[in-house]
């Protein structure tokens, strides 16, 4: 049987494409080509459904989230506060999976950073 390798690409929709392109590339430090081409760090990928009705994602008219591992959670958070990005107050932490926060991007989605344990 053939299997996925891995992540190809995540599209979004955007008013303004070239505006949200800079906000990850400024905010979160994607370091990603004209092309949108970005080559990450190894580590783990999380691939996982949820209920129709969860308000995990925020607004229920958002179908998926995209999270993005970070090394440090709480200086990714203050450094998007300082850019003036919208952060979520709260920081979760799953035992054994590591700490979660939010922010939303300036179309309106909902992204989640995560810090391994």
């Amino acid at each position: 049987m053939e299997r996925a390798l891995g992540i190809g690409g995540y599209f979004l929709r955007a008013a303004n494409p070239t505006a949200l392109s800079a906000w990850y590339r400024e905010c979160l430090g994607l370091d990603i080509d004209a092309n949108g081409l970005w080559s990450q760090t190894v580590g783990p990928t999380v691939f996982a459904t949820f209920d129709a009705d969860s308000d995990y994602f925020g607004s229920r008219a958002q179908q998926t989230m995209l999270n993005f591992r970070v090394n440090n959670l709480d200086a990714m958070l203050a450094q998007m506060r300082a850019a003036g990005a919208d952060v979520a107050d709260d920081v979760q932490e799953m035992a054994g999976v590591g700490r979660f926060g939010w922010v939303t991007d300036p179309e309106g989605n909902r992204i989640e950073l995560w810090q391994p344990a």
